[in-house]
């Protein structure tokens, strides 16, 4: 079992020669403006999940997932040629959804800030509800008490 830093390193490798490959064009015209994101190994090197995000629409990002899932061969082949491992490591690519999350966080943040003005608002004209000393104070006892 190899550690865990040399998946990583293995990892950053694969990123690198898969963007590369990438960058030089596949024959593919239905491969859309993709980027890698991130590789993740499993402990044993034999495995490595490519996380890629493509911009553009819904139908070209489902075009670009399907010329990378044809080219998978081509580019494990490519990996293989590039890494000193004594087994290439199987493919699989993974659609990342950091953008779609981006968005999402985006405008929950958007929706926080206007509640939050709107609690300002409310708390700029508010009053308390209670005494101005809201704290019990110890009783007096009077003579008569003793």
């Amino acid at each position: 079992m190899a550690d865990n830093t040399r998946a990583a390193k293995l990892a950053d490798r694969i990123k690198e020669i898969i963007a590369k490959r990438l960058d030089r064009g596949l024959r593919d015209p239905r491969l859309g403006f993709v980027t890698i994101t991130d590789v993740r190994m499993t402990g044993d090197l034999q495995h490595a999940s490519v996380f890629y995000t493509v911009y553009g629409t819904d139908e070209e990002r489902a075009d670009s997932a399907a010329a990378l899932k044809a080219a998978t061969g081509m580019l494990r082949t490519e990996v293989g040629k590039n890494i000193t491992a004594r087994l290439t490591p199987s493919l699989e690519f993974i659609a990342d959804a950091i953008p779609e999350n981006a968005a999402h966080i985006q405008t929950l943040l958007e929706e926080a800030r206007q509640r939050d003005e709107a609690s300002r608002q409310l708390a700029q004209g508010a009053a308390y509800a209670g005494d101005e000393d809201p704290y019990v104070k110890p009783r007096e006892l009077g003579d008569d008490e003793d």
